[in-house]
């Protein structure tokens, strides 16, 4: 559990009643998971009934750079899908300052994540991720994803002291490795708009069981940022398809990857580029965890995620060829 700036109800009672439509906060409770944000349950009641929302302070991001995420949200939802939406107060503003720090408060999607997903659950996620990208092609908000090659290549530097020999030549290897990747020409011919960046599994929600299945949602937003949709696609095969050596299995590939495609078909720049892209993922997050784990921030109850989880995945991948890894899924 990550709560870097503790929320009481007595901090938001006032503040909810007098600017906001919602009814009367009730309770607030610290949220578990989650290593960037201060997220809370929100709950409130008025003539309707008990309400849920969520409320997140925000404490790496700035003021300046969340107008983009909570717009893209907002797009997404009118589009129908299904997101947290933003929640205005009564002057129609979206970001708000609480405890000296950005905040915001958004609707409550319903569902719970599943940790062990099975291949439906995997088409589920691919159909609606393709769906999503191709309904943020005119969102005309545009922020890097501020995760790439530029924070990787400031990161790094920071990190390697930390490392093994072995760890220290896989890091900067891959990273060269992606730093060519990147100039290609075939890079730059991806198709990209906003994406995610971060669709794990804990950040998908599902409702009912068997014949009653239905995805309830995406949500935790805030990696989000304009990238290659191929990007955002294999950051998601990496979490959702996952063997415990760190490869993939097959089925589940073959799932979220038809599925992708029978709402937005891979480009044949994309088809080549699969397995470089799942390399790219996994560095992004191998990166990141060894961040969080050498150079932590202090938190309330925060403990870090194991970096070798994602280093084992990248391994995995270099490893990979376009052929084995989606032989099932790729014509």
């Amino acid at each position: 559990m990550a709560v870097f700036t503790p929320v009481e109800l007595s901090d938001i009672t006032e503040w909810i009643s007098t600017d906001f439509d919602i009814g009367v906060a009730s309770a607030v409770r610290g949220i578990q998971g989650g290593i960037e944000n201060s997220n809370f349950f929100l709950d409130t009641t008025n003539a309707r009934g008990p309400n849920e929302y969520v409320l997140t302070i925000f404490e790496r991001l700035s003021a300046a750079q969340l107008p983009y995420y909570l717009e893209l949200m907002r797009h997404l939802a009118d589009k129908g899908i299904p997101v947290p939406g933003p929640i205005a107060n009564h002057a129609g503003t979206i970001l708000f300052a609480l405890k000296g720090k950005p905040t915001a408060i958004v609707s409550k999607l319903a569902g719970a994540s599943c940790m062990q997903p099975a291949s439906t659950h995997c088409a589920m996620v691919g159909a609606m991720l393709a769906k999503m990208h191709l309904a943020a092609a005119d969102f005309s908000g545009h922020q890097p994803n501020l995760r790439s090659l530029g924070w990787w290549r400031e990161t790094v530097p920071a990190i390697l002291p930390h490392l093994s020999a072995d760890q220290k030549a896989l890091l900067v290897d891959e990273l060269a490795f992606q730093e060519a990747f990147f100039a290609s020409a075939t890079y730059r011919a991806l198709p990209e708009g906003a994406s995610h960046c971060d669709l794990f599994r804990d950040n998908v929600l599902f409702e009912g069981q068997g014949s009653g299945l239905r995805l309830g949602g995406f949500f935790d937003f805030y990696f989000a940022g304009t990238d290659k949709w191929l990007f955002d696609l294999a950051v998601t095969i990496n979490d959702w398809c996952l063997l415990e050596d760190g490869a993939l299995d097959s089925n589940r590939t073959q799932a979220i990857v038809d599925a992708y495609q029978s709402v937005r078909p891979l480009s044949p720049d994309e088809l080549a580029s699969v397995v470089a892209m799942l390399r790219a993922a996994a560095l992004r997050f191998w990166i990141s965890r060894l961040w969080d784990f050498y150079l932590p921030r202090d938190a309330h109850l925060l403990t870090p995620h194991d970096p070798s989880h994602f280093e084992r995945i990248l391994r995995s991948r270099r490893q990979s060829t376009s052929g084995n890894v989606f032989s099932k899924s790729i014509p």
